[in-house]
């Protein structure tokens, strides 16, 4: 169970990213943060990001396009 859920249903590109980043700024190391999101560009952008960032990408899954995101926080 994630630590903190952020909703970015309906938001467009870049919105959810953005969200994404503020959210784990707040956020301590180890603590795990959820994010849903509609906007088909988030499977690749979050993704992305993280990679270039100290957080981990816990696991992702898309259903019905819809994308779920589990990050961990990094330090």
């Amino acid at each position: 169970m994630a630590d903190r859920t952020l909703d970015a249903s309906g938001l467009r590109c870049p919105m959810p990213l953005l969200k994404t980043k503020l959210e784990l700024n707040s956020m301590s190391p180890g603590q795990e943060l959820e994010v849903i999101a509609t906007d088909a560009g988030s499977a690749r952008d979050i993704p992305a990001f993280l990679e270039l960032s100290t957080h981990q990408l816990v696991r992702t899954s898309e259903q019905g396009g819809c994308f779920t995101f589990v990050i961990k926080c990094g330090g």
